[in-house]
């Protein structure tokens, strides 16, 4: 998808708006900046101004995610979400709270994406994340240390950090016939070696 940080963004506001304000949809460009710029429910909390939230509404209209819709007064947006990139209510639920909020748990996202859908139980939230890592819009990332359950993060922003396996270990074997100043030629060779596989 690579789509920017202020587009990840706008589209998840749109969307949650849509469902948990109907009356208030489309947005304004006001409406939109208040949403982006939330301190609750956002992680992490902007403040994007409206050349910013221009930007962004230009290039999602461009790739087919959002339009301009009429408005009495000032002109409003709406996203197409469901023709461009067609998904149910429960995995719309989940992705706008993985754009919103960064990565969750499972019980993060059932707790969080309650007012959007409602989940019969964490086995549910598992199933729709297990839909979206086989289309490519969610993966599993890896437990940080002290971390007890695993982390669920959306694939459509550009700069989302996805799971890399982790460099090789180079085993170093040492003999006791070996003598000093060998063992230390061969330390030497596997500290290049290691420090050739882990830099770019």
């Amino acid at each position: 998808m690579n789509l920017s940080a202020s587009e990840t963004r706008v589209l998840g506001c749109l969307l949650e708006k849509q469902r948990t304000t109907p009356d208030m949809y489309p947005l304004s460009l006001n409406a939109l900046r208040l949403a982006c710029n939330q301190s609750t429910n956002r992680d992490p909390v902007v403040e994007y101004d409206d050349a910013i939230l221009r930007d962004a509404l230009h290039h999602l209209e461009r790739r087919g995610f959002t339009r301009l819709a009429s408005g009495r007064r000032a002109p409003k947006y709406r996203h197409l979400l469901a023709e461009a990139l067609p998904m149910a209510e429960d995995e719309q639920a989940i992705v706008c709270v993985l754009m919103l909020r960064g990565p969750q748990t499972p019980g993060e996202l059932k707790q969080r994406a309650e007012r959007m859908h409602t989940f019969a139980d964490l086995s549910a939230v598992h199933e729709i994340l297990g839909r979206l890592i086989e289309r490519g819009l969610a993966a599993c990332m890896e437990r940080r240390p002290g971390q007890k359950e695993d982390r669920y993060t959306q694939l459509l922003e550009e700069d989302v950090l996805v799971p890399q396996e982790p460099p090789p270990i180079i085993p170093v074997v040492l003999t006791p016939v070996d003598g000093l100043e060998e063992r230390v030629a061969r330390l030497e060779r596997a500290v290049a070696e290691l420090r050739a596989t882990v830099q770019p």
